[in-house]
């Protein structure tokens, strides 16, 4: 029998703020991340727009000795990492670390730290290379930095699946526990893609909103105006831990885990399967892993890039689930506020999911002005909505056909 699975700890750092509450008061309040990029001149760029953190580096958390060794990346990583571990109140000196453990997403990696030293071999020679190179752009220097701060020395792995990383994560965190290989997880997604070479290869291929005039209302999930996904940044990690693991230690509990579903479009390398027959799919599974009826689910936090193509796709495949119940379920993208954060999205999206649950409360999607006939399902335009909310669901597809999907509800 599988064992259960419970959230104990969530941390975040994303543009809307790097403190959960004020991150969740603020998407509530329908607020904006996405402004005009700084950190480098985007003058003759298409999109010159972007969900930047700024104010960084975070003080009391990693000195600026070991900053430098780590990627933006891997920094965002650790921070919401120990926030997500404190809030969690678990005491790894007190915990067999063999049975602890890290799986975190990340669908690009060091891309600051490749630009950097790429720079460096072209213009100064390869003898000019950092040491730190390789340490510092690899996609699993997450997961190792976090297990390292705390010795953790269970099961640690890093997922690469684009977009849908950290979702990929956080069901195979939920499954490690499940299945009796750990009883306490640390897991969700990181990303630090708003680079030159991340925001100019978006663009190249179309993807990015092109709003740069209005950067707050560029990110417009299922509005018929929508013209691309805002590129976003930084990291949403949570501790599970097994149901009696977290009552033995008096641990609050935000909610379980209750199941998990994935897939693949095996189609074209960046489009969607228009019908949304993957990301269906994906949803059927998770369902049926966690034994819920798709009428029991009360609220979808939807991977809503705010693409022309992949808005379509989701909210077919979201007909094709739910049937009639599609139109009563409360449906909402977190990503008109925050951008899109790769593969980052999946672990911010799912601990707002499970605030949502415990808050009762819907968050918006805003910027929705426009219907689109080809989108016409309840996505909680512009306002956040009260509601009774008992079990939800938090979905993620990624490039490459990758479609992850989790339910998380009330503990019963």
């Amino acid at each position: 029998m599988k064992r259960r699975v419970v959230v104990t700890g969530i941390g975040a750092v994303t543009s809307l703020g790097c403190n959960v509450q004020e991150l969740w008061t603020r998407v509530c309040n329908g607020e904006s991340g996405i402004h005009t990029l700084r950190r480098f001149d985007a003058a003759r760029y298409r999109s010159r727009i972007g969900g930047e953190i700024v104010d960084w580096p975070p003080d009391g958390y990693i000195t600026p000795k070991e900053a430098k060794r780590m990627d933006p990346f891997v920094q965002f990583a650790l921070v919401a990492g120990i926030d997500a571990v404190r809030d969690s109140g678990i005491d790894f000196s007190k915990e067999d670390p063999f049975r602890c453990g890290v799986i975190l997403g990340s669908g690009i990696g060091g891309l600051h730290e490749i630009e950097a030293q790429h720079t460096r071999l072209l213009y100064k020679g390869p003898e000019k290379v950092s040491a730190f190179t390789i340490p510092k752009l690899m996609a699993n220097a997450a997961s190792g930095q976090v297990s390292i701060e705390y010795g953790l020395r269970g099961p640690n792995t890093a997922v690469v699946t684009a977009c849908a990383s950290a979702t990929n994560a956080i069901g195979d965190a939920l499954k490690t526990i499940q299945y009796d290989e750990a009883e306490v997880m640390v897991t969700g997604g990181t990303e630090a893609a708003v680079t030159p070479m991340g925001v100019s290869g978006f663009s190249a291929m179309r993807a990015l909103s092109e709003r740069n005039d209005d950067p707050p209302a560029a990110s417009r999930p299922f509005d018929k105006d929508r013209d691309g996904f805002v590129l976003a940044e930084g990291a949403g990690v949570l501790v599970l831990e097994e149901l009696e693991h977290a009552k033995a230690r008096g641990a609050h509990i935000y909610a379980e885990l209750l199941g998990y579903g994935a897939s693949a479009d095996a189609g074209h390398i960046t489009q969607p399967d228009k019908d949304g027959t993957g990301a269906a799919k994906a949803m059927e599974l998770a369902l049926m892993n966690a034994r819920v009826d798709p009428t029991e689910i009360d609220y979808i936090n939807a991977h809503g890039t705010s693409t022309p193509l992949g808005d379509q796709a989701e909210t077919a495949a979201l007909k094709t689930v739910f049937k009639e119940h599609a139109r009563n379920v409360g449906i909402s993208s977190t990503k008109s506020q925050l951008g899109h954060l790769l593969g980052a999205s999946g672990g911010v999206e799912l601990l707002l999911t499970v605030i949502a649950l415990r808050e009762g409360v819907i968050p918006p999607t805003i910027n929705y002005q426009t219907p689109d006939p080809l989108c016409d399902l309840d996505y909680t335009p512009n306002q956040a909505r009260e509601r009774k909310i008992s079990i939800a669901m938090s979905n993620s597809f990624g490039f490459g056909g990758h479609n992850g999907s989790l339910i998380v509800g009330h503990l019963r």
